[in-house]
């Protein structure tokens, strides 16, 4: 039988090799990396139609529980029906509106670039800027992040290195045929930009007041 190498899967039978990002890692590195910036008060705007989207998840959530904190999906999460900036902001905005003067998340936790226009375009609508009022980070792979309004600090899922590991695992199997199989779990790269700033002690809430948000 000629080789074969799964990519961004895995073979339930246990019968192929397989390459993919270690989607649950990058999910609780991201959330780490926020917290260690000072962040509590963290929204988390996923998508949850792939599956991959529900291991970066349950990443997020393993490192709330490092924290001794307690996740609750219907306060920390916020879910969309899909990727895309417009229906994101549509429901960012509509949370919002419905917290009305009460207090903010100091950062939102995005499942991708796209997802992450739709969170800014949602705040600066509303007279909030990112990331003097509130933080705003991005898991994706693509490479958006860096030319959006405001440079997105992310967690860049790898995509390009998938398919060279995948060459990899072919020359081994070529090589070996005969060799256990077994998964390839790929790490994320932290990207940091101007989305995200470091929350200093006893100042953990972001003031959701319009005035002297922007020169006069």
């Amino acid at each position: 039988a000629k080789p074969c190498v799964m990519i961004n899967c895995h073979d339930a039978g246990m019968r192929l090799p397989s390459v993919a990002p270690d989607h649950r890692l990058i999910g609780q590195f991201a959330a780490r990396y926020l917290f260690e910036m000072g962040h509590q008060a963290i929204m988390n705007v996923m998508c949850l139609r792939r599956y991959t989207m529900e291991l970066r998840l349950l990443g997020i959530k393993q490192a709330w529980r490092a924290r001794n904190l307690r996740f609750v999906d219907g306060r920390d999460l916020l879910a969309v029906a899909n990727f895309s900036a417009r229906d994101t902001e549509e429901k960012v905005g509509e949370w919002l509106d419905q917290r009305g003067d009460g207090p903010l998340p100091t950062a939102f936790l995005v499942g991708g670039d796209f997802m992450a226009a739709g969170t800014i375009a949602a705040l600066q609508k509303r007279g909030l800027r990112v990331p003097q009022d509130v933080s705003v980070m991005s898991i994706d792979g693509f490479n958006l992040a860096a030319i959006q309004d405001v440079p997105l600090t992310a967690v860049h899922v790898p995509r390009d290195e998938l398919g060279a590991e995948a060459v990899h695992l072919l020359q081994q199997r070529l090589i070996r045929p005969d060799a256990p199989h077994g998964a390839l779990l790929l790490h994320g790269t932290l990207a940091v930009r101007d989305s995200v700033r470091r929350i200093r002690a006893g100042n953990r809430r972001t003031a959701v007041e319009a005035k002297g948000l922007y020169d006069d």
